[in-house]
């Protein structure tokens, strides 16, 4: 997922070593191709098949696992929620100051347990700069308000306000989707796939979560 460092927002984290070739017969694809094919097979809408390339991927080469947040996005799509526990717990080792993984693993666990379950089992998490990943930390924490995380993404920058608005509205709406209100989960999701869309890997994200649960995202002029 996103490691905090001087990295832009959520790149995507192919180590060049990771990406060479398996040997074998011609016919098989290579890690590059398994992973290339796992991001546009859930962005086309097939997290299924998107989490079954990667976990190819992690068959071939095992020592990729704890860098494929990817996978962990496919798996909680394809209803896959233990597997997605696993990959997020996995992944904190490689990237132990991320909100985000923190929000994706509880995620997994409210739709494999309850919510009660995520919040004992809430990732610890180191300190992750990004506005408004701390107030993002916060709620998940049941020690901070959404109030306060749209506080904190609307303030800043006028030039940055969108995207923090984005990820803002991504995560309330994951949190209240996990906590079984779909009602909330939806009107926050809608927001940040339609007003405050943006066009990188989490900002498609939330458009994909709206399309996948058929939820209507209003055209933008």
């Amino acid at each position: 997922m996103h490691r905090v460092s001087s990295r832009p927002w959520f790149g995507l984290m192919l180590i060049s070593v990771g990406l060479l070739a398996v040997a074998g017969r011609a016919e098989e694809r290579t890690p590059r191709q398994l992973f290339d094919d796992g991001v546009r097979l859930l962005f086309a809408g097939q997290p299924a098949e998107s989490a079954r390339d990667f976990d190819a991927l992690v068959a071939a080469r095992p020592e990729l696992e704890p860098q494929l947040w990817q996978r962990g996005l496919a798996l909680y799509y394809a209803g896959r929620f233990a597997d997605g526990r696993r990959q997020f717990e996995v992944h904190r080792g490689a990237n132990p100051a991320d909100v985000e993984n923190v929000t994706w693993h509880f995620a997994c666990v409210a739709r494999q347990e309850d919510p009660a379950a995520a919040r004992k089992a809430l990732l610890p998490v180191g300190e992750d700069d990004r506005v408004p990943m701390r107030e993002i930390r916060a709620l998940y924490e049941c020690q901070g308000t959404a109030a306060q995380v749209l506080a904190a993404a609307e303030a800043g920058p006028e030039g940055a306000r969108r995207n923090q608005l984005c990820y803002a509205h991504l995560y309330l709406g994951l949190h209240a989707e996990s906590s079984g209100d779909m009602e909330t989960a939806k009107k926050h999701i809608v927001l940040a796939a339609g007003r405050y869309s943006m066009d990188h890997f989490m900002g498609k994200v939330a458009q994909l979560h709206a399309k996948l649960r058929d939820w209507d995202v209003p055209t933008q002029e």
